[in-house]
């Protein structure tokens, strides 16, 4: 069964779940193994020599036919040549860069992105010899004067992390591919519900998918999306280093995946509502959110994006620590916790960590993500924990 780009819904519900056999579960169970066992030594082999495609069963690690089943429906709803599971969202940027990188090698860092990406490339990369350097991904020309022979990746988000600026995705693509470097953006915002990025260009996106693609808050999971030309490569280097999605992280994200665009639509109308809400308070300096006109880069987002999620920050008027601590504090209806994506809402301040683009705002940055909760009963949760700021 196959789906056209504009079945979404019907993607959602009917891939991913194994052969349509009479009397076939609705979820397609837990698969836990790790030995593969075979009936003759020639199909052993053959195994062994394909052990690297898509769907070939040889040993626990490469897969099973549960994370076979989830990456086809990625892949499917991407777009994609190929997509390799792996244990967090974490992995899959350190492996994608990795994948695409090695020893003198030159790679291009939005100064946006997340921190623990940041983490990785100065702790990690930077010590075994790839020369890192930060860049400003709203200014294009900036980044093609960065470019060099030896620029092997170019890493970027849409929208930036805490920040919520939506870069140029297709510039910035064709900048790396005129360059011959691999493009990897992080789209765990937008899930392919909302923007397809290797449509537009890009090789490589990776995924949290603990975030909105299992839903529930209770999965660790990662994705590696890749267009033809990279996926043997990325395949490969996750194999190498031994990463697998764990079975139950794979079962909870088909079951996650069944409901994800419902959900993208829920919290996309939440966001918007607490968002502009947020807007008309005093205590208010900027919501930054892609859908609003004033956030950096809306029209990319216009143009490039079918909707938006339900995470977005604010920035308060300058104030004390003791009354950041207060409002956070005084939030009932919202969890304080790093991760995103559940059925919960959460807050959490962030600090932009900046080294080209310096962060202007004189203000606080707090992150929100909107859950399913009643958006009335939120923003009246807002109002009386804003009293706090004075």
């Amino acid at each position: 069964m196959s789906f056209g780009e504009t079945d979404l819904t019907n993607t959602l519900v009917h891939l991913g779940r194994g052969p349509n056999d009479c009397g076939r579960p609705v979820n397609l169970p837990i698969h836990q193994s790790s030995t593969i066992l075979f009936e003759k030594l020639e199909a052993f082999q053959a195994a062994r020599d394909a052990r690297y495609d898509p769907g070939t069963l040889y040993y626990g690690r490469y897969g099973n036919p549960a994370t076979f089943e989830l990456e086809t429906m990625i892949s499917a709803l991407e777009g994609a040549h190929g997509t390799v599971s792996v244990s967090s969202g974490l992995a899959a940027v350190s492996l994608a860069l990795t994948g695409a990188t090695k020893a003198g090698d030159h790679v291009l860092v939005a100064d946006n992105v997340y921190e623990p990406t940041r983490g990785f490339c100065d702790t990690v990369l930077a010590r075994y010899g790839v020369d890192i350097e930060f860049f400003d991904p709203m200014d294009l020309p900036s980044l093609a004067s960065l470019m060099r022979p030896k620029t092997a990746a170019v890493m970027f988000e849409a929208p930036g992390s805490g920040t919520f600026e939506v870069p140029d995705i297709p510039a910035i693509a064709q900048i790396a591919r005129e360059n011959g470097a691999v493009s990897i953006i992080d789209g765990t915002w937008a899930t392919p519900v909302f923007c397809r990025p290797l449509d537009l260009g890009v090789d490589v996106v990776v995924h949290s998918g603990s975030k909105y693609i299992g839903g529930h808050a209770d999965s660790m999971i990662g994705f590696i999306v890749c267009n033809e030309a990279t996926y043997p490569t990325m395949r490969r280097t996750a194999v190498a280093f031994g990463e697998r999605a764990g079975s139950q992280d794979v079962f909870l994200s088909l079951r996650g995946l069944r409901t994800l665009e419902i959900r993208m639509r829920q919290v996309e109308q939440a966001g918007l509502a607490v968002a502009t809400w947020l807007r008309e308070q005093a205590q208010v300096l900027r919501v930054l959110h892609p859908a609003l006109p004033d956030c950096p880069g809306h029209r990319n987002w216009q143009r490039d994006f079918q909707g938006s999620a339900g995470l977005f920050s604010v920035v308060l008027k300058p104030v004390s620590d003791d009354c950041l601590h207060a409002f956070v504090d005084g939030l009932r209806m919202f969890g304080i916790g790093v991760s995103w994506g559940g059925y919960e809402s959460l807050v959490l301040p962030v600090a932009p960590n900046r080294v080209v683009s310096p962060w202007q705002e004189d203000g606080r940055v707090v992150r929100f993500s909107i859950g399913f909760e009643d958006t009335d009963s939120l923003t009246q949760d807002l109002a009386r924990a804003l009293s706090f700021l004075k």
